[in-house]
């Protein structure tokens, strides 16, 4: 199946070849002819399988040649759980819109940085990507305008959701024109995601991707065993022993990420930390500075589990073990996308086992726990 097949115009064809992009994905081979029908959707698919292109191409496509004065009212508004997903929400719009015959303006806004930068950019907007929180500020500041939109997309819906931003959907969807495409896209379908489903979606074409068992394979999962006062010289022993240049380092608390990245550089080994702490100036440098190579580790906490496109990351380490197995399979699945390979590795410890096995369980695999205690 060809992109053109889905109904995908010539200029974006193009647009795909430039990016090296040259057969579409499952859910963007579902999703394509769908949303270009009008039809709302309910699309199921795991981070990093291209749920962002499957409806930044249609929206783009249902935007040319109608078009229109806006005055702060966009066309189509995309909402996210992160800052960071939002700047890559954007840059693929933006991206996918250079150079077409009418000047599509795409905006992301979201909290941490000045509102008053974000008020005076919304002039004349077409797509804005927003997160939750400071749409409404915006709204309430008479900045924007979202009872007029054409099309609505939730991306990360679960994950919205999971943050606690459930009375801001509420507040959102009352604002909004009742005529409207609807898009729900979320890596799991959870009850939160159900009982949104119900009250936002006309109709839904249900989209639901299995992460299959290539997939999987697609990661090599290794696990060592190691006292707690040996974890940070096991993570500076397998970083050096692997020669790893490009690795995510997961850990529970902002606080750790903060320690551990500093023990790492103090090593000799360039690292740095991001979580939600951090402000939006110093997490999009520590993001951008990792994906140029200028960065070797970056420590994160679950931040950056979802919806963060780093591509052909080989390495993530989970130096603190996620809550629960949904979270890990978020976390590994930042490695093995696109078709290539990656390795997962978890530092375990004694108290960390049988919460390993229900992980284990849960994801249907079996990985061997080395003990590294000799190794260090």
């Amino acid at each position: 199946m060809t992109f053109k097949s889905l109904g995908v115009t010539e200029f974006f064809i193009d647009k795909l070849v430039d990016h090296d992009i040259s057969k579409p994905y499952p859910i963007q081979k579902e999703a394509i002819p769908v949303i270009l029908k009008g039809k709302d959707i309910l699309g199921i698919a795991k981070t990093g399988s291209g749920k962002t292109l499957s409806y930044v191409i249609p929206v783009l496509m249902s935007l040319i040649g109608n078009l229109g004065p806006r005055n702060r009212k966009a066309n189509a508004l995309i909402l996210v759980p992160t800052r960071e997903l939002a700047n890559q929400v954007k840059e693929v719009f933006r991206s996918f819109a250079l150079n077409l015959p009418e000047r599509i303006k795409t905006l992301a806004v979201y909290g941490g940085v000045s509102i008053n930068t974000q008020m005076q950019a919304l002039q004349g907007v077409h797509v804005l990507v927003a997160t939750p929180g400071r749409l409404i500020e915006l709204i309430e500041s008479n900045a924007v305008e979202i009872f007029d939109i054409d099309t609505l997309v939730l991306d990360e819906a679960d994950k919205i959701l999971d943050l606690g931003f459930k009375d801001e959907i509420d507040k959102i969807l009352a604002l909004l024109p009742k005529k409207r495409q609807n898009l729900l896209f979320s890596a799991t379908l959870t009850e939160n995601v159900e009982d949104l489903n119900r009250v936002l979606l006309n109709d839904p074409v249900v989209i639901k991707i299995e992460a299959d068992k290539f997939d999987i394979e697609l990661i090599e999962q290794k696990a060592y065993l190691v006292d707690a006062n040996k974890k940070g010289l096991l993570l500076r022993h397998l970083i050096n022993k692997e020669n790893m240049d490009n690795v995510l380092v997961f850990t529970s608390s902002t606080k750790k990420a903060d320690n551990l990245a500093e023990k790492l550089f103090k090593n000799g080994i360039i690292a740095a930390s991001t979580h939600g702490k951090k402000s939006q100036t110093a997490r999009t440098l520590a993001l951008t500075n990792f994906k140029s190579g200028y960065i070797q580790v970056l420590v994160a906490t679950d931040l950056l589990s979802r919806g963060i496109d780093i591509d052909s990351l080989p390495h993530v380490i989970n130096f603190d073990l996620p809550r629960s197995p949904k979270d890990y399979v978020h976390r590994i699945g930042r490695t093995g996308r696109a078709e290539t390979k990656g390795v997962a590795i978890s530092i375990l410890t004694t108290d960390d086992l049988h919460h390993f096995k229900v992980i284990q369980k849960k994801m249907g695999s079996r990985v061997n726990v080395i003990d590294a205690n000799e190794m260090v």
